[in-house]
């Protein structure tokens, strides 16, 4: 030190740490002049002296008239150094670095100008403190005194050119101070890094585009941020560096596909569209590197599709498609359990177009990995049950193609028909609102004789008697009636049983006939005028032939009350009977127990089914005597009426309860 007191006049310092700006100038020239001589000299361990003297006894002062004339004075020592400043630079930097962050701002500001002057005489070899003087910079970029910030940006430009044109600039080691800074909210900061990273992917030699994943994340922050002028210079980084990618033979889609993912649900529209814009182009070009991630991709696209924003939507669908067409094997890292139950969430979105691309991904993935889905039905089998109660009806129906491309097998079709009959029993909205929907549509997408045979099995061990009742009406219904099950009314029309109908009727007793019976009585003989029962009443044209149907008739009218609307029906119906058609006669060659078709003979026990029939009835009796005597008020002293029973009784026609199997062949 006492090296640099002989070195420096006592004048020049005084004025070194003048109040006067035009005092430490002229000091610092005669500082610059003292310090080239030495160099000059070669006396370097003189030279060290004075840049501590500077530096301690002036730069890191308690006093700012020092410390601003600490910085000019190692500003100007190291022009007198000139091409020797290099292996001083260890000394000279720290201070001023220091300097950066002191509370006088016309501190900060003499020190941003002396790092200025400093880097313009060492250029390329002050690389080594890049990362220091970067993070001081990045501070000052947001300084609250405009001439610090002024003057940090004069800074910041010099120090990017020297950055772009050193070979000595080293991106691994920066990268990890980036990725600190990007999640800063600083305006001023954002736009002091997007610039950085601009200015840095344009320089040939650096590979911005390998780092990418290391802040992106914070690049997508920026494109939601208040200042319109951030958002834009984000937009275009992002822009360029999507540009690349798409001519780069080599890059880390997964890493950056984790955090599309998350930026494809921010609330910012601006992001949700370009992190959806962006996973469609790694869908396009990402290939085998993006298998893994399927799953989390599939998962930020099902909720765009449904994305309030049209542009959205329509790249949503686009990716969709995309990703559903490609053809991925497990054995490559396609994860089928994590894509379903990334489908099977998505079916509890309130958006209906979500739903329903859930559903076309698990059919997708039904018909490619049949075996690997059904291995995960336990996890999947209640949310695609509780879907039916969907209020779309579009759901509705792709839920039930998905059903039945799961019920192919046999075991599957039955857990299918016992669980929905369950739905139906615990669900009486469901049955009512959607039941004739979903039995008419599994009827066509798995056979209806199919789906009526396992239902009427099913039905045969219920234990709730008035849910079987209300289950088996509403069947008997939707068979009469439906389009869909016309094949199957043809298959039963051959059964000719209308022997076994009447006998039916006459072994109704009292007990039997209530309102609930009545009513249902009513429908009965209102289908029988509708077109689909034509067949039948041109049957009665051959009376004398169809005797037993005839019969039948009369047993249904005999149960009617003469005033209702439904015997006045059947009675004038009856009454177009021709006389003539009584005469014909027909030889039956069959036992009343046999059925004819055009291809051969039907067996079917009609006196096992009758009796099957009875015990049913029975049980309904039972059942209702039982409820009756449960809800029976305690008796007043007031004589009250008798109550109708409330029991609910299946449809009294040829159809309530499917014959054993029909054929057109004999068995």
């Amino acid at each position: 030190m006492a090296d640099a007191f002989s070195a420096i006049p006592a004048a020049v310092l005084r004025n070194l740490s003048d109040k006067l700006y035009e005092k430490r100038k002229n000091a610092a020239i005669e500082v610059e002049g003292i310090v080239k001589q030495l160099t000059a000299a070669g006396d370097h361990d003189k030279i060290t002296a004075v840049i501590n003297l500077l530096s301690h006894e002036f730069a890191y002062s308690a006093q700012a008239n020092h410390r601003k004339g600490g910085l000019i004075g190692l500003a100007a020592a190291t022009v007198g150094l000139s091409a020797e400043a290099a292996q001083h630079l260890e000394q000279i930097i720290p201070p001023v670095i220091n300097s950066f962050s002191d509370q006088d701002s016309r501190v900060r500001y003499y020190a941003c100008e002396a790092l200025y002057n400093i880097a313009k005489v060492v250029r390329g070899e002050f690389i080594v403190h890049f990362n220091k003087i970067f993070d001081a910079l990045c501070k000052l970029s947001a300084d609250s005194d405009p001439n610090v910030q002024s003057a940090a940006h004069l800074l910041d430009r010099l120090v990017k050119d020297i950055v772009t044109e050193s070979d000595q600039f080293s991106i691994e080691e920066f990268i990890p101070l980036l990725r600190e800074r990007m999640n800063v909210l600083n305006p001023y900061v954002r736009q002091f890094l997007v610039g950085w990273i601009t200015v840095l992917d344009s320089v040939p030699d650096i590979d911005m585009l390998g780092f990418l994943p290391d802040f992106l994340d914070g690049l997508f922050n920026m494109l939601s941020d208040s200042s319109l002028e951030i958002r834009q210079q984000a937009d275009s980084a992002l822009s360029e560096f999507l540009e690349e990618i798409k001519n780069s033979p080599s890059v880390d889609y997964g890493r950056m596909a984790e955090i599309l993912v998350q930026r494809a649900s921010s609330p910012d529209e601006f992001t949700r569209w370009t992190a959806i814009t962006w996973i469609n182009e790694f869908v396009k070009l990402g290939g085998d590197q993006l298998v893994p991630y399927y799953a989390d991709i599939l998962g930020a696209i099902l909720p765009c599709i449904a994305d309030k924003e049209e542009k959205i939507r329509v790249v949503a669908r686009e990716t969709n498609d995309e990703l559903r067409a490609i053809e991925a094997d497990p054995a490559e890292g396609f994860d089928v359990g994590a894509i379903l139950s990334i489908a099977t969430r998505q079916l509890s979105s309130e958006y209906e177009a979500t739903r329903i691309e859930s559903l076309h991904w698990i059919s997708a993935l039904l018909n490619r990995h049949r075996s690997e889905v059904l291995s995960f039905l336990n996890d999947i089998f209640d949310t695609l049950l509780k879907a039916l109660s969907d209020p779309s009806d579009q759901v509705v129906l792709l839920v039930l193609e998905v059903h039945a491309r799961i019920a192919k097998d046999q075991y599957n079709f039955h857990q299918l028909v016992v669980f929905l009959v369950h739905k139906f029993r615990t669900d009486n909205t469901l049955l009512e609102k959607r039941g004739a929907l979903i039995i008419r549509r599994l009827c066509v997408l798995l056979d209806a004789e199919r789906v009526y045979r396992e239902l009427s099995t099913i039905l045969e061990g219920e234990a709730d008697l008035d849910f079987a009742s209300t289950l088996v009406q509403a069947l008997n219904l939707i068979l009469l009636t439906s389009s869909e099950l016309a094949e199957l009314r043809d298959l039963l029309k051959l059964s000719l049983a209308y022997e076994h109908t009447s006998s039916v009727i006459q072994s109704l007793t009292e007990e039997d006939i209530n309102v609930k019976f009545l009513v249902q009585l009513d429908k009965l003989i209102h289908l029988l005028e509708t077109p689909i029962f034509a067949y039948l009443r041109l049957q009665l044209l051959e009376a004398g032939r169809y005797i037993w149907l005839l019969k039948a008739l009369y047993g249904l009218l005999m149960l009617l009350p003469q005033q209702s609307a439904a015997f006045k029906i059947l009675r004038t119906r009856l009454k177009t009977v021709p006389s003539y058609s009584y005469s014909y006669s027909f030889t039956n060659n069959m036992s009343e127990h046999e059925s004819k078709s055009d291809n051969g003979i039907i067996m079917i026990n009609f006196g096992s089914w009758l009796q099957k029939f009875q015990q049913m009835q029975k049980l309904h009796r039972l059942h209702s005597k039982s409820q009756h005597t449960a809800s029976i008020p305690i008796p007043s002293k007031e004589v009250e009426k008798p109550q109708e029973s409330s029991k609910i009784l299946p449809d009294m026609n040829l159809l309530s309860r499917p014959p054993s199997r029909l054929s057109r062949k004999a068995p």
